[in-house]
């Protein structure tokens, strides 16, 4: 699990190699590290975990922008919510 800040605002989460439930625990304990209204980038490859993440997701209210998938790979970008 790789956890860093790209830029202002901007975060990314890998947790490739992980499987449930710990890409989900992982991206909950981001996400409480940082601010309202900022990004993180959630890097994974176990295709349950995207369940797991947007169920999640749904009862936090962040926002999905953003959904690719390449190379056995998913890539979601995040925004926390405001309060």
């Amino acid at each position: 699990m790789k956890f860093n800040k790209v830029s202002e605002g901007q975060y990314q989460l890998d947790v490739c190699g992980y499987v449930c439930p710990h890409p989900q625990l992982y991206t909950k304990k981001a996400l409480e590290k940082i601010k309202d209204g900022e990004v993180i980038e959630i890097l994974f490859d176990n295709p349950s975990s995207g369940e797991s993440i947007a169920a999640m997701l749904d009862t936090t209210g962040d926002e999905v922008m953003e959904k690719t998938q390449g190379g056995g790979k998913f890539n979601w970008k995040v925004r926390k919510r405001r309060a």
